[in-house]
């Protein structure tokens, strides 16, 4: 096994000994498939945070196979739904152009508690590994503790951190920092901004003043705004993503702490709902644990305990 898998293996652990325990629940002592059979599978793939809409896909897909005589089985089910996942996963797949020229400034957003400053620091770990020139930008000036935490991440990675006093305006930090990243000609600038409540107007109005204010000194930027959302939150990261696009264009997904949750079918309903590119899972605590998604990876560990 490789060494990448194996990270996925370990990292979705949680969620597939979870997910195996409440399919496998639906096959004991069934001779026979009826709707009552069907409905128990039903629940047991919306508890798994599959989402209403890819689960009653899979049944229908289920139920006809079963009435043609296709499906017989319970291994058969298990392969229609693994399928059927697998297929959600690989559309509209994306990675992180590293080969470009000019500058990319990536704006991290997301809800209070989701991970967004570790994961802005893991990014910048990673890049810099591909020996790209990074900044990063704490935008969080409500929290000081985010921009000492930041600060850190600058240290560990060698990497500039553009940072003002507590309180300070976030949009002007914002300004200034793609200045200093397109004077010093930077790869990538990664804009830590403030955790926000998706449903909280006043805020979600100032994020998107930080984008306007930035767009004025690089009219691209930017050109990635990646929302990353906390596995833990199960179906609820559905609408922090409704909402955060609304706002601010989000182009990208990273979905965090999975290795400590059984709720990552969530990752799963998001993309069927949403269909934006997953870029990285938050797969450990380590600086090495911001993996790059794998459609493949991920429904192979998911499914692991059907073998």
């Amino acid at each position: 096994m490789s060494s990448v898998l194996n990270k996925f293996h370990k990292g979705l652990r949680k969620t597939a000994v979870s997910f195996s325990r409440k399919v496998k629940g639906c096959f004991v002592e069934n001779l026979e498939w009826t709707d009552e059979t069907f409905e128990k599978l039903e629940a047991a793939l919306i508890s798994s945070d599959f989402g209403v809409q890819l689960t009653l896909r899979i049944i229908d897909n289920i139920r006809e196979k079963y009435r043609q005589g296709i499906v017989k089985t319970g291994s058969d089910i298990i392969e229609v739904t693994k399928g059927e996942v697998l297929t959600v996963l690989e559309k509209n797949n994306k990675v992180l152009d590293l080969d470009k020229n000019d500058l990319t400034v990536i704006l991290m957003v997301g809800v209070n508690g989701s991970g967004k400053t570790t994961t802005t620091g893991k990014l910048a770990y990673l890049l810099s590994k591909k020996k790209k020139k990074v900044m990063l930008a704490a935008c969080d000036t409500f929290r000081a503790a985010a921009v000492d935490q930041l600060k850190l991440w600058g240290k560990k990675t060698d990497t500039y951190v553009v940072s003002a006093k507590h309180g300070a305006d976030s949009a002007s930090v914002a300004f200034d920092a793609v200045e200093s990243a397109l004077s010093k000609k930077c790869d990538f600038l990664i804009i830590d901004t403030a955790g926000r409540q998706h449903n909280k107007k006043s805020l979600m109005d100032e994020l998107s003043k930080v984008i306007r204010t930035i767009s004025k000194v690089y009219p691209e930027a930017p050109q990635k705004t990646l929302l990353v959302v906390d596995g833990s939150t199960g179906s609820n990261a559905i609408a922090q993503a409704r909402e955060f696009s609304k706002v601010c264009g989000v182009n990208g997904l990273i979905c965090t702490k999975l290795d400590g949750t059984f709720k990552g079918g969530m990752v799963v309903g998001i993309k069927e709902e949403m269909n934006l590119p997953i870029l990285y899972l938050g797969l450990g605590e380590g600086k090495n644990d911001l993996q790059a998604f794998d459609a493949q990876m991920f429904t192979d560990s998911l499914f692991e305990d059907f073998r």
